[in-house]
């Protein structure tokens, strides 16, 4: 079995996300290496100085090609990271000779090993590997945001997964912002056809492999006897493989704004997820700090923007549960 690769970018804003996302990995992946493009020279000098063993650290002045730093200036600094996420998988094929590579968004975190994911494409005989929102109904955002999310992508060094990193590289060459325009929207959008544009592209089917704020509704979460997640829908048990904490905001005081947008999450998932993810954040912050005194590491926003936010998603939250959910009650998509 081939080691897995990985890569990701971030800057100096997520390196404690980045950090437990890849202490998850040293947990649960039994063979791996993970390439992080540093978007800022910061978290290019922090992580040069841990010398993590499974790590590879790729400066901008590196990775950046004469494309890319064409498009760079119109573009604002989220719609310019999502436009090199191509080309990072792209660099990691090109200068590293491995046999894959999988992106990843820097704020998943790993509870089982991603392999599994990995066996699934394989077994179909494909050689690229997306991950559907599974949307709940009343949250379903497909029309405008994609059917697909960039978050765990799967390309094999074949020239089948080759062509699919190419056109799509081309197309976020060509257009990649934060607005819904033409049937396109930031890098997702271009995913929405691939499994018809190509079929070298496998759609994952276990649901244990992209567990959300915006689907989680849908599942019933708890530790089997080995101290293991599971999740369980319509009466299926499947190990979750990672959640993605997209939009997870910490304040003064390690307090936590859980999810974007005011997702409704249960008890089990604050308690199972939520709650010791932060706990994960800011031990990875005080460690850091520790090592690196003259930065901050800690929570970012004050007290009073805490409070500020905290009341106007507990307002939403109450509306959606109150309201849209018994309109809209949470289901398989």
């Amino acid at each position: 079995m081939s080691r897995l690769n990985f890569c990701t970018l971030f800057d100096s804003n997520y390196l404690s996300r980045g950090l437990v996302m890849y202490d998850s990995l040293v947990a649960h992946c039994d063979d791996f290496h993970l390439y992080v493009f540093a978007f800022n020279a910061k978290a290019e000098e922090v992580l040069n100085r841990l010398a993590l063993e499974h790590m590879t650290v790729i400066s901008l002045s590196d990775f950046e090609d004469e494309q890319l730093l064409k498009v760079k200036p119109e573009r604002s600094r989220a719609e310019y990271c999502w436009t090199c996420t191509s080309s990072t998988i792209q660099y990691v094929l090109d200068h590293y000779q491995v046999e894959n590579c999988t992106y990843l968004d820097a704020d998943l975190r790993f509870y089982h090993n991603p392999r599994v994911l990995i066996d699934e494409m394989e077994a179909s005989g494909k050689s690229v590997l997306i991950t559907s929102h599974r949307y709940t109904r009343r949250y379903d955002q497909s029309f405008l945001r994609g059917k697909y999310c960039v978050q765990f992508m799967y390309f094999k060094n074949n020239p089948e997964g080759r062509e699919v990193l190419q056109w799509w590289r081309e197309r976020c060459l060509e257009w990649c912002y934060a607005r819904v325009e033409d049937g396109k929207f930031g890098d997702q959008k271009y995913l929405d056809d691939w499994t018809t544009r190509f079929p070298s592209v496998h759609e994952l089917n276990h649901l244990g492999g992209g567990v959300a704020p915006w689907n989680c509704q849908q599942y019933e979460f708890s530790l089997n006897s080995t101290n293991q997640l599971m999740g369980k829908a319509d009466g299926h048990t499947f190990p979750v493989v990672f959640f993605h904490f997209h939009g997870v905001k910490v304040y003064e005081g390690w307090k936590a704004i859980f999810a974007p947008r005011s997702y409704s999450l249960s008890d089990a998932v604050k308690n199972l997820f939520y709650k010791p993810y932060i706990q994960s954040l800011k031990s990875k912050g005080e460690e850091l700090h520790k090592d690196f005194p003259s930065d901050d590491f800690h929570a970012t926003g004050d007290a009073k923007s805490y409070r500020k936010e905290s009341l106007l998603v507990g307002h939403i939250a109450w509306v959606k549960r109150n309201i849209l959910g018994r309109i809209f009650p949470p289901r398989l998509a």
